[in-house]
């Protein structure tokens, strides 16, 4: 005849389950939200994407929490992605690029661009440096920089031959 069960017997078979259970639904509960529906195919599907700068809507930005110009790179450029995401090179770039440019861009405490300067222009290339400056202003205002103030983002274009581009702070890298 089997001896009862101590209460300290099944306490050792559940426990494991339950912490095992109770770390699930705090993972769970962790997740940001349902991921992004793929975008719907239109009619014109033949026709090819869009080029240019899509305009950000007035005061949409975010606040940008970067304490240095350098951390503050990140935000900026991803929210030049998010605007752009069309215009993106997608994955690693070739070995050759048409052009290559580093801007500097001050923000001010709104977020909007006062001023654009060329550290390093490709000139060999004069309507990438224009759509990139278009680009870049049309897609204010930028997150706006809480803790500075104002900022100066520097970041270097990488512009392929398609017109498709990468900010060296987001880049995947090149062949």
């Amino acid at each position: 005849m089997p001896l009862p069960e101590l209460p300290t017997a099944r306490w050792r078979r559940w426990l494991p389950a339950s912490v095992a259970a109770a770390a699930a639904a705090l993972l769970a509960s962790c997740r940001s939200g349902p991921p992004a529906a793929p975008p719907a195919a239109d009619a014109g599907a033949g026709k090819p994407a869009v080029i240019g700068p899509v305009p950000a809507a007035q005061g949409s930005a975010r606040l940008s929490a970067a304490t240095t110009p350098l951390a503050y790179r990140r935000d900026a450029a991803t929210h030049l992605y998010g605007l752009n995401a069309a215009r993106i090179h997608q994955g690693r770039l070739p070995p050759l690029l048409y052009a290559i440019g580093v801007l500097q861009v001050d923000i001010d405490g709104a977020g909007r661009v006062t001023a654009v300067r060329w550290m390093r222009a490709p000139r060999h290339a004069p309507e990438v440096m224009a759509e990139i400056e278009r680009t870049v202003r049309a897609a204010a205002p930028y997150p706006a920089p809480a803790r500075m103030g104002k900022v100066t983002w520097t970041d270097t274009w990488l512009w392929e031959k398609s017109g498709r581009f990468q900010l060296d702070t987001l880049t995947e890298g090149q062949d």
